[in-house]
C-alpha cells in the first residue's frame, strides 16, 4: 500500500484552502493528510485541516525555527510548505531533512535576493530581464527627486516597501491636495505627496521604500514549478486587466520568468509578476512562495500543489502543460466553514486529545468535511496590485 502523504502549511494564506482541496483531489488519488496552523483561530485553513493548531506568539525567526522543528517531528510530516518566516525556515532545511520533512521552498540564496525588492532589481537586471526604472528611498528629500524625475518624464509615482509580501503598503502618490475626494467612495491607493512628506518628516526613524512609476495593465502573474534540479516544469501565465482574468502561454511572460526560475534557484511553486511599462513587460515583484490565486490553474488541467509535493518526495513529474487554456474569467469570494475557538482540534473522527496525527491511514478523499461553524468568507481573488496578501 503507498502511504499517505503528511503536508503542513504554517501561517499562510485564506485562499490556500484551495492548495488544499487540490492535494486531496491528486489524480494519483493518494491520501493526503494536512496540518494547519495560524495565529487567528477564525482562518479558514485551520477548518480545512485534518489537524490544526493555533501558533504562539511573538517567536524570533530563530524561535520559530525550534518549534516548526518540533512540529514536524511531531507531526511526522513530509512536506512543510512555509510562508511565515521563510527565509529562516530554509536556512534550516539540512535540519528539517534530518526529521525526514522536505521544505516546499526555494533555496536559502534564492529566498535571500528576493528578500529585498532593490537587491531583487539589480540581481534580475543583470540576467537580462527588464525593470521599471526605480529609486530607494528614506528620505523626503530622496522621495521629492524621485517623484520629480518620474514625472517629467510623463510618468505617475508609487511606492512600496523595499521589503514585503503582496501589495502590502502600496501607494500611489499625487499632487492633488487633501479633499472630500478622498473620503468618498472606497478607500483608495492614492495619496496627496504633501502629507506623505509631512508623515516622513514626523516619523520617528526613516522609511525604505521603492519609488516606481505606476505601471498599466495587463498584469500577468506566471507560476512557475522548478524542480530542485533547476529544471522548470511548468509555466502558466495568469493575466488580470480589470476585473476580467485568463491566462497565457505568450513567450513575452514566459521567457522571462522561466530564466528568472532557473538563473536564481527558485525551485518548487512560486510566482513571477510582470506589468507594462509603455509597450515592454517590466518585472514587477518575485514571490518565493506559492501564489493565492494558484489554484485558478485549475482551469486549465493543471494540479501545480500536487505536482509540487510530488517532485519535494524525489517522484518525478514531467513537464506539465495545460490541456487548453481556459476562457476568460472573473472571481468572486465565497463562504468557507472556521472552527470552534478552542484549538488544538482535530476532524470529527479523529481523536481530539491526540497531540500527534493519526495512525491509521486517511481516506483517499480526505475524510469527511470538517464540522460547519459560522462561514467566512475565504477570498478567491488576488490583492489589486499582487496576486496575494497578506497572511490572513
Amino acid at each position: 500500500m503507498v502511504s499517505r502523504v503528511r503536508v503542513w502549511l504554517n501561517r499562510t494564506y485564506a485562499e490556500n484552502v484551495f492548495f488544499m482541496d487540490q492535494l486531496r483531489s491528486n489524480p494519483q488519488r493518494r491520501a493526503v493528510e494536512i496540518h494547519a496552523t495560524h495565529g487567528d483561530p477564525d482562518s479558514p485553513v485551520l477548518a480545512a485541516a485534518d489537524t490544526a493548531a493555533l501558533e504562539p506568539d511573538g517567536l524570533s525567526p530563530a524561535a520559530y525555527v525550534e518549534y516548526a522543528l518540533d512540529q514536524c517531528a511531531r507531526n511526522s510530516v513530509d512536506v512543510f510548505v512555509p510562508v511565515l518566516h521563510q527565509p529562516a525556515i530554509v536556512a534550516h532545511r539540512a535540519e528539517f531533512a534530518a526529521v525526514g520533512t522536505a521544505l516546499l521552498a526555494p533555496s536559502v540564496e534564492a529566498v535571500a535576493v528576493f528578500q529585498d525588492k532593490a537587491t531583487a532589481y539589480q540581481a534580475v537586471e543583470a540576467v537580462g530581464v527588464p525593470v521599471p526604472p526605480w529609486w530607494r528611498v528614506r528620505t523626503p528629500e530622496e522621495l521629492v527627486a524621485a517623484v520629480e524625475a518620474l514625472e517629467a518624464d510623463g510618468h505617475r509615482a508609487c511606492f512600496k516597501p523595499a521589503a514585503g509580501a503582496g501589495g502590502v503598503g502600496f501607494r500611489v502618490l499625487t499632487r492633488t491636495p487633501f479633499s472630500m475626494m478622498h473620503l468618498s467612495g472606497f478607500p483608495s491607493p492614492y495619496v496627496p505627496l504633501d502629507l506623505v512628506l509631512e508623515a516622513m518628516r514626523e516619523a520617528d526613524g526613516p522609511v525604505d521604500w521603492l519609488v516606481m512609476p505606476r505601471l498599466e495593465e495587463p498584469e500577468v502573474s506566471v507560476d512557475c514549478l522548478t524542480g530542485p534540479d533547476g529544471r522548470v516544469r511548468m509555466a502558466v501565465g495568469r493575466t488580470k486587466n480589470g476585473r476580467r482574468r485568463g491566462f497565457t502561454l505568450h513567450p513575452s511572460w514566459i521567457e522571462p520568468a522561466r530564466l528568472l526560475a532557473e538563473a536564481f534557484g527558485l525551485h518548487y511553486l512560486t510566482n513571477i509578476q510582470f506589468r507594462m511599462f509603455g509597450d515592454e513587460p517590466v518585472l514587477m515583484d518575485v514571490n518565493t512562495r506559492p501564489a493565492g490565486g494558484l489554484h485558478q490553474l485549475a482551469q486549465c488541467g493543471v494540479n501545480a500543489p500536487w505536482a509540487a509535493v510530488q517532485l519535494a518526495l524525489g517522484e518525478e513529474t514531467g513537464e506539465l502543460v495545460p490541456s487548453a487554456l481556459a476562457p476568460d474569467y472573473t472571481v468572486v469570494a465565497g463562504p468557507r466553514p472556521v472552527r470552534p475557538v478552542s484549538l488544538p482540534q482535530q476532524r470529527a473522527d479523529t481523536p481530539a486529545p491526540a497531540p500527534t496525527l493519526p495512525a491509521g491511514p486517511a481516506p483517499a478523499g480526505g475524510g469527511p468535511a470538517a464540522p460547519a461553524a459560522a462561514p467566512a468568507s475565504a477570498g478567491a481573488s488576488a490583492g489589486a496590485n499582487s496576486a496575494a496578501t497578506a497572511p490572513a
